[in-house]
């Protein structure tokens, strides 16, 4: 139902500024009655961090940053939630306009710059979920102008654990001025092995991940990998934003806006990046593929390259939130034509092509 009314509704959001549109469609949501979503088809069942997650296509951090409505988010058909990024004080980010479509691009700009109303507030939020079905996992981050930014991810993550499936540590936010030099391999140990520690005190079920950017090099992805299994990080998350300009975009003036790139340009980089990931963590732990997924085919490339669970938020700007479900039902004619019963067997299946060749057709 709600699809079906995005037709109507994409022309007025489109005339108004994006982040006032986006805050517009969170209200939306938060208004609407308890919805269940329909059962998925056992194929798309993806078991992963020792969770049972009803189908492989999720929602990326940044759409609901407060934890407002990940239940509406959940009625809409995705297989997970993730919300935030939260920081542990409350933060008012960049000055507006810090959001941007580039419609002809299929891409979006955002700086952001981790605005959140702080953990207190998210955290009563997640708690008031109580035993409600559906996973959500949170992001987290540091403040910006924290002096001790491992203390923060600590703190998020003892006060959020209990309250979530998985925990994504993100270090690539390119609108925190020096966060994603927390990608080092020295800091990102000690990093994560706090964070660890802090989980295993505080909700021993729930996973941790590792958000990485896109714009890291083939020796920086080796040492992270190393780093994140060393530590027993349980899944990692390819890839955030990038800071890259394609020349390959038409929207050349909104172009030159600082801020993280996301939306269709993202999908190649990314997708190799994820192809890379696989190939060195050898599947001792499950890749989270985001960046760029706007249809099915580019949800099975994903999948293909190593993603056992999937991302989006950007193409919804375009083609709202029918998106989920149209997604889904090609992953499945998709199996039907590899005759495949589940997605298990196509995860990372040509990696080393994607990789080496580059994409091909999507």
């Amino acid at each position: 139902m709600i699809g079906a009314l995005f037709p109507l509704a994409k022309p007025i959001l489109h005339g108004l500024d994006a982040e006032t549109a986006h805050n517009l469609t969170l209200r939306g949501l938060g208004l609407l009655p308890p919805r269940k979503p329909s059962p998925d088809d056992s194929g798309l069942a993806v078991t992963v961090f020792g969770r049972r997650f009803p189908n492989p296509v999720g929602l990326a951090a940044g759409f609901d940053k407060g934890a407002q409505v990940p239940d509406a988010l959940l009625g809409l058909g995705f297989g997970f939630v993730e919300v935030g990024g939260v920081v542990p004080k409350p933060q008012g980010g960049n000055p507006r306009p810090r959001v941007f479509r580039l419609s002809a691009d299929g891409a979006v700009i955002n700086r952001f710059g981790l605005n959140s109303e702080g953990l207190d507030v998210v955290r009563g939020r997640l708690a008031a979920r109580g035993g409600r079905t559906g996973l959500v996992g949170i992001n987290i981050g540091a403040n910006k102008d924290s002096t001790d930014r491992i203390a923060d991810y600590v703190a998020c993550t003892t006060a959020l654990a209990p309250h979530v499936a998985f925990v994504t540590v993100n270090v690539s936010s390119p609108n925190t001025p020096g966060l994603r030099d927390l990608q080092g391999e020295a800091f990102l140990d000690d990093l994560l092995g706090r964070v660890v520690e802090a989980r295993d005190k505080a909700s021993p079920e729930t996973a941790i991940l590792l958000k990485i950017a896109p714009d890291i090099s083939l020796e920086a992805l080796d040492s992270i990998v190393a780093t994140a299994l060393r530590r027993k990080v349980q899944g990692l998350v390819v890839s955030n934003t990038t800071i890259a300009r394609p020349t390959s975009l038409t929207e050349a003036s909104l172009a030159t806006e600082t801020g993280g790139l996301s939306g269709r340009p993202l999908f190649e980089p990314a997708t190799r990046l994820l192809a890379e990931a696989y190939l060195r963590v050898g599947g001792t732990i499950p890749l989270v593929g985001v960046g760029g997924i706007d249809s099915a085919e580019a949800a099975w490339t994903k999948i293909r390259a190593g993603a056992s669970l999937l991302q989006l938020y950007s193409a919804l700007v375009y083609a709202g939130p029918g998106l989920v479900s149209t997604i889904k039902s090609g992953l499945l004619r998709k199996l039907g034509t590899e005759g495949a019963s589940d997605l298990s067997v196509i995860v990372g299946r040509d990696a080393a092509a994607l990789s080496r060749l580059g994409l091909g057709a999507r």
